[in-house]
């Protein structure tokens, strides 16, 4: 890892007070209380976190939702959860309080128990609490319901609100990610848009292979993506609504088309369009009127934009000035100025949904990096790097990035990995097939 934390500092110190609806009739809200884990020359401790197997009367099910709880909690790499074996009382019920003497003699900083029930209708409900065992108090108390087909959200929507209560950051875990499927020889492969849960489970094929794919966004607002498919030799970008597979055409242009993306508003897309002497600039097209509006105009390659998370402001990279460096300019194209600072090629930038990072591919010394500066230019530091890593997303609460990293050889390929904004906690995303360019998803509605 190359952020080094050069003394012990305290990360992720929350107020923890309980805004949810109290389960128990008469419980008062609890005290405020606090749960801290540290970091260390870049080596965090998680908090440790006992999550027993959830009641129900469809035990199966009470117990895969808790799995699915325990696993988002670990993989974030904040938490770790303790192992079952460990614990000295059965919960028996979630409206009893815990023994806390037990648990903290196995050390649990937090304990969160759960009841799963059928919630009538085809749904699937759950109700669960989170205490905080060294003060002897809860600290949230709520209940999920959603389709029994869809009993994965309730996992996620459990492991979002502990990870907001126990971090005072907001989860990313009730989430989705879609990326092209990649499938056949290399010379020769079949490229498909996919759809998966942020933890790559419920994989769904949204495109068949038809035509070739690329650079798939998430509306911000919708359940829509805008993405370039080729169909024959021209490139088009289209919207398809997630919901009904329905897709309609941004606009019919006479030149190469690259990288289309979201406005924070849903209403625009903007766009790299290229021109007949082989450069290219930067459009945007209001999805009302479907009049595009170029916002610059060099000598060079203007490509890879992405707002800031108001709008006022783009990023984009460039190679202008002879060298692929990002630039920012004006949300109308105004006030355009170099922001990358380093050595090396700069591209596929994006700016982080709170605002204080632009994420990056770099190309340097034969390593492709993918890093983070802020929107100034200063800070630049690296996350991660290797044979070829390419194409950062951001999770909605700007805490974690997905990207993706090519494999050498005849037989390798593209695989997507998950790191912290700081650097540590890189893990691989299992998808069925390869998998390149992800787009995260805002959390879902």
């Amino acid at each position: 890892m190359t952020l080094k934390v050069r003394r012990k500092r305290l990360f992720s110190v929350a107020t923890l007070v309980a805004t949810c609806v109290w389960l128990v009739p008469g419980l008062a809200p609890p005290a405020m209380a606090q749960l801290k884990g540290t970091q260390t020359e870049g080596t965090i401790a998680p908090i440790p976190i006992a999550i027993p197997t959830f009641l129900g009367d469809d035990q199966e099910l009470a117990s895969n939702i808790a799995a699915v709880v325990e696993a988002d909690l670990e993989r974030s790499g904040l938490f770790r959860p303790l192992d079952h074996q460990s614990f000295l009382e059965q919960v028996r019920d979630v409206n009893a309080a815990p023994r806390f003497g037990d648990w903290r003699s196995i050390q649990a900083d937090a304990l969160v128990v759960g009841r799963v029930v059928n919630a009538g209708d085809g749904k699937v409900g759950a109700e669960f609490r989170v205490w905080d065992v060294a003060g002897g108090k809860q600290l949230v108390g709520q209940r999920f319901s959603t389709s029994a087909r869809n009993w994965r959200r309730i996992g996620h929507l459990i492991a979002d609100s502990v990870y907001e209560r126990l971090t005072g950051e907001k989860g990313y875990f009730d989430t989705r990610v879609v990326y092209v499927d990649e499938t056949g020889p290399k010379e020769k492969r079949v490229k498909r848009l996919a759809i998966m849960d942020q933890d790559g489970a419920n994989v769904r094929l949204l495109t068949q292979g038809q035509e070739l794919v690329l650079t798939p966004r998430f509306s911000p607002t919708n359940q829509e993506i805008t993405y370039m498919s080729y169909t024959g030799d021209q490139p088009k970008v289209f919207i398809m609504n997630l919901e009904t597979g329905r897709r309609e055409l941004v606009g019919d242009f006479p030149n190469m088309t690259f990288a289309p993306r979201f406005s924070p508003d849903g209403q625009r897309v903007i766009m790299s369009l290229g021109t007949p002497d082989g450069r290219s600039s930067i459009y945007e097209m209001d999805l009302r009127s479907r009049q595009p509006r170029r916002l610059t105009q060099s000598d060079g390659i203007d490509t890879s934009p992405s707002y800031s998370p108001d709008g006022s402001q783009i990023v984009f990279e460039s190679d202008r000035t002879g060298a692929q460096r990002l630039w920012v300019m004006n949300s109308d194209g105004s006030n355009q100025r170099q922001v990358s600072l380093g050595d090396g090629s700069y591209s596929t930038p994006v700016w982080s949904p709170r605002g204080d990072y632009i994420a990056f591919t770099k190309q340097s010394g034969g390593q492709f990096i993918i890093g983070v500066m802020k929107p100034d230019g200063s800070g630049e530091r690296i996350l991660t790097e290797g044979f070829h890593n390419e194409g950062p997303t951001w999770a909605p609460n700007g805490r974690v990035l997905m990207f993706f990293r090519e494999s050498q050889g005849g037989n390798g390929g593209p695989r997507i990995f998950s790191v912290d904004i700081t650097g540590y906690n890189e893990r691989k995303v299992d998808t069925p097939a390869f998998a390149s360019d992800p787009a995260w998803s805002p959390l879902l509605n």
